[in-house]
């Protein structure tokens, strides 16, 4: 069984999901993607341990306290490369940028193969579920243009700018 809640949010209105008590989504209303493809019925409920995990830890996160990723259950819902790309994701550190070729790299050197490529990994990226949380808005072209947030490219500023991500070398 799938239960939501919302999360009023400095970017938003957040649609968060869990099963088992672990979250499989936190997605802005009017971001693509929304709710992902998840087909299962929903029931309402902000009484879930992980919600209120969840919620504390995105205060803390708007309050720029720098949760670790790792204070919640996480379990996205997606195929194995998504997978692949998400969990490197998480490692991306608080208040610093990559870029989908190095994470395609990373992707490359896991599988023991050649190259990986980096529009793959962006589309990934795209399908992320757990926005803020998993730190999609850390992603940034090789170039250092800010492409490609699901939740708008206005969010993402919004989000580096919150970390004091330094936006000197970033372009719209």
């Amino acid at each position: 069984m799938i239960y939501i809640t919302h999360y009023n949010s400095p970017i938003g209105d957040m649609l968060l999901a869990c099963k088992e008590n672990k979250l499989i989504g936190a997605w802005i209303e009017g971001q693509k993607y929304y709710f992902g493809n998840l087909k299962e019925k929903v029931h309402e409920s902000k009484d879930e341990e992980i919600f209120i995990k969840t919620k504390h830890w995105l205060d803390r996160y708007f309050n720029k306290q720098k949760p670790d990723i790792n204070e919640l259950e996480l379990a996205p819902i997606g195929s194995d490369f998504r997978q692949r790309v998400w969990k490197i994701l998480c490692k991306v550190p608080y208040g610093k940028v990559t870029t989908y070729n190095n994470i395609a790299k990373q992707i490359a050197n896991e599988m023991g193969i050649k190259s990986m490529s980096a529009q793959a990994v962006g589309g990934a990226i795209a399908h992320n579920p757990i926005l803020v949380i998993m730190p999609c808005h850390r992603v940034v072209g090789t170039n250092g243009n800010l492409t490609g947030y699901a939740g708008g490219i206005d969010r993402k500023i919004f989000l580096l700018k919150l970390e004091q991500v330094n936006m000197e070398n970033l372009f719209v």
